[in-house]
């Protein structure tokens, strides 16, 4: 097999984990407001979260995490050199940063679908921020590699991480301030 295509799909496989990683937050979230809703509403969101969630995990997530893995450590094989440039070597620390995320995942997985509740939703909304700030840092971290410098990489990433944060918080001061589960009582009764 040709090293581009290795390499193709290492990228490829990178792709589906980052979607698996960025929705499941979204499924744990919906299933913890699920569980402010009344029956019969409650119990059919919570299944139904439960199977996606499931689904998504062990079909899509962890399958493409595994292959991410396999098929980068095969581009190594092929150009070992790689592994002696700076910049390779802090994106491997954000990608061990993300397989640690990913673990965070798994149980926080295992934990919702016993029915038992860590978080609120909005921290979830939080936790939910941290796959796009790693994905910010690898991707500009391979494509500009060494060409700035990293102390401007390492601020421009806190500061993307800041705006996040605030970007989460004025969401929720909206979503409060509209009162989004009127809209979707109405949205409802028709």
């Amino acid at each position: 097999m040709s090293v581009y295509y290795i390499k193709a799909l290492h990228i490829i496989f990178v792709v589906t984990w980052f979607a698996g990683l960025f929705y499941i937050p979204r499924l744990f979230i919906y299933q913890v407001e699920a569980e402010k809703k009344l029956a019969p509403a409650k119990s059919i969101l919570q299944t139904q979260y439960k199977l996606m969630a499931k689904r998504l995990w062990y079909i899509i997530t962890w399958p493409s995490a595994i292959l991410t893995f396999i098929f980068g450590f095969w581009t190594f094989y092929h150009f070992p050199e790689y592994l002696q440039e700076p910049w390779m070597l802090v994106k491997l620390s954000f990608v061990l940063a993300l397989y640690f995320y990913h673990g965070f995942c798994h149980n926080l997985y295992k934990k919702l679908q016993k029915d038992i509740i860590p978080y609120t939703a909005f921290k979830l909304r939080v936790i939910n921020e941290i796959p796009t700030i790693i994905l910010f840092a690898v991707v500009f971290l391979v494509t500009v590699q060494s060409a700035i410098s990293w102390l401007w990489g390492v601020v421009g990433i806190l500061l993307f991480g800041v705006i996040l944060m605030l970007a989460t918080k004025l969401y929720k001061k909206l979503r409060q301030k509209k009162s989004w589960d009127k809209a979707e009582k109405e949205v409802l009764e028709k």
